[in-house]
């Protein structure tokens, strides 16, 4: 079995998934008890029951991303910093549940194929050679991968896939463009672009936060969304704000 396949049935054995008795945790909480019957307080317990397994699942997919943060030393705790943004930002965007949780969980595990990546161009100080760059670009595709067969993951397998597409076409693996790209995928993009500007890279120190606004603003109908450019630039003055506060040593406003 490859590493891929192996990955990809280990997270499957892991969420408890697989062609297993679970599709999604909100078929599980409504399946009442053997003997038992659904409604009155049954029905109350199987909402304990999903808000359990979902947080369960959050907890997991956290594990995952971490492990995935663990391998590239300037990428820890990224996905975990995306995941707090991408809630925000879904939630801004108007993304109702399930999706906004899938966003979440997309922020987190959107860097999951670098698993199947060689370190050494992860890792690499200087400009990565065009082959190089070419390896680089398979990583969600090998995202895609291992998460698919996870049933309950597969929008956000999609939204791994996609969140390396431009938004006017120029981007990969499939060249989609404007609303064809899944707004899960776009919020990523946008989240993951900031975060790699404001972060220490092998091949340069992080941007200002002044310039990485900049940059986000040039790449508006190019690279991202306008629309999530912009929800997210008031997300991020806002969190700006709240860490000034606590520096202030204040309570900051409620989220």
């Amino acid at each position: 079995m490859t590493t891929l396949a192996l990955a990809g049935a280990g997270l499957a054995a892991i969420l408890g998934f697989g062609a297993g008795m679970w599709a999604s945790p909100r078929r599980a909480a409504r399946r009442p008890p053997a003997g038992g019957k659904a409604g009155g307080k049954e029905g109350e317990l199987s909402a304990g029951a999903l808000a359990d397994m979902e947080e369960f699942y959050l907890e997991m997919v956290k594990t995952l991303a971490r492990a995935v943060d663990s391998k590239d030393s300037y990428t820890h705790e990224h996905s975990e910093r995306a995941s707090v943004k991408a809630r925000r930002l879904a939630a801004r965007l108007g993304v109702e549940e399930p999706a906004a949780r899938y966003v979440e969980y997309a922020a987190l595990l959107h860097d999951i194929g670098k698993i199947g990546i060689d370190e050494a161009i992860l890792l690499k100080p200087g400009k990565l050679t065009p082959e190089e760059y070419e390896v680089m670009k398979k990583h969600p595709i090998i995202g895609h991968q291992i998460l698919s067969p996870v049933k309950y993951l597969g929008p956000v397998a999609e939204m791994v896939l996609y969140h390396q597409e431009w938004y006017n076409g120029q981007g990969y693996p499939e060249g989609l463009s404007g609303d064809r790209i899944p707004i899960g995928a776009r919020i990523v993009a946008v989240i993951d672009a900031w975060d790699a500007m404001t972060s220490d890279r092998p091949y340069r120190k992080a941007l200002s936060r002044d310039i990485a606004i900049s940059e986000l603003k040039r790449g508006a109908g190019t690279q991202f969304d306008p629309m999530v450019v912009e929800a997210f630039l008031e997300i991020e003055a806002g969190l700006e704000a709240e860490t000034a506060v606590r520096r202030n040593g204040k309570v900051p406003p409620s989220a």
